[in-house]
């Protein structure tokens, strides 16, 4: 169902539930109240309803349509257009999924458009409704509750990170190559788009900041803010540390598939010297044999009666000298 909650505030209390979008309008400009519409996968049917009545920017529904933005925080007059790249790790494959979510923050009003399940914005309208202080503050609260709940869900997302980095450091070293270069890539591109998500943030807040008192933001929402910042800050610095640790890990493995290369193609050579070796000290006693072995009327020695026992003595030091030689050289 595209439309997920639908309830207009008034003095920081839900006074009404409006079964449609036309009725929320209606109950917003009777009680000068703020409507606060959640949308999931909207028609464009039901975003250009929206749009019509809050006066939205043509470009900033453009992008609320279509999807696949960066996070990002634009002003169009009085309206805020926020979009923000919330993020869970899956245990499962450990993998990390990106979603989207658009907010449009007016006056008297606040339109959240999510493209995936996460976040759960139930939980922030939960909380507000239960902070009626915090809510009485304004749209303004509500972006920050939102902000606040999407930081707040990049937490488990770097602890699930940093157990898949641990298990790749422990993987490292244990000899077991098997996708281990695929596995750290993977995980360092999600590092990467991860970032990509985060760092907008830094400045995001800050401009929301900077602006506060231009735009009358109560005090105690900006140090609210100013504590998100904090947290992002934080993020952002872990994150940064993960690269760092992955793009490491990837050069340590490259240069233990080369050592273990190296040190394969040493043992090798050394297999091949061995046998070289021994291949040379038999060829000397069978060069000798051979030619004696020819049987031929006029050889050298061939009556002599010491013939024999100087031809096995002829093997026997081929050998030995071959054998010494190598020994030597270390090749046996």
């Amino acid at each position: 169902m595209p439309i997920v909650d639908n309830a207009v505030y008034v003095d920081g209390r839900r006074i009404q539930d409006p079964t449609s979008l036309s009725e929320t309008f209606e109950h917003t400009r009777d009680h000068h109240g703020m409507a606060w519409i959640g949308l999931y996968r909207p028609t464009e049917e039901e975003v250009a309803a929206v749009a019509s009545e809050f006066s939205l920017h043509p470009l900033a529904v453009e992008d609320a349509l279509a999807g696949h933005q960066r996070a990002k925080l634009e002003r169009y007059g009085d309206v805020l257009f926020t979009v923000l790249r919330p993020a869970r790790h899956d245990a499962t494959s450990d993998t990390v999924d990106f979603g989207e979510l658009h907010v449009f923050v007016g006056p008297d009003f606040v339109v959240t458009i999510r493209h995936a399940d996460s976040p759960d914005l139930t939980q922030v309208r939960s909380r507000m409704e239960q902070q009626p202080d915090l809510l009485r503050m304004g749209p303004e609260a509500v972006l920050y509750a939102i902000l606040d709940q999407v930081v707040d869900e990049y937490a488990p997302v770097l602890s699930g990170v940093e157990s898949d980095i641990d298990g790749i450091e422990e993987t490292l070293f244990s000899g077991s190559d098997a996708g281990l270069s695929q596995r750290i890539y993977t995980l360092a591109r999600e590092v990467i788009a991860l970032h990509k998500s985060t760092l907008p943030l830094e400045g995001m807040l800050q401009r929301l900041l900077d602006g506060s008192d231009k735009y009358n933001v109560d005090l105690e929402l900006q140090r609210s803010l100013r504590d998100v910042l904090d947290h992002v800050i934080r993020l952002n610095e872990r994150i940064v540390a993960f690269r760092s640790i992955l793009d490491n890990a990837l050069t340590v493995h490259s240069t233990l598939v080369t050592q273990r290369q190296t040190d394969t193609s040493l043992e090798q050579n050394d297999q091949v010297k061995r046998i070289s070796g021994w291949a040379a000290i038999l060829f000397g006693p069978s060069l000798v044999g051979t030619v004696y072995g020819m049987n031929f009327d006029y050889m050298p020695e061939l009556h002599w009666t010491f013939g024999y026992p100087m031809a096995l003595g002829m093997m026997v030091a081929s050998s030995i000298a071959l054998y010494l030689v190598f020994k030597r050289k270390k090749w046996l």
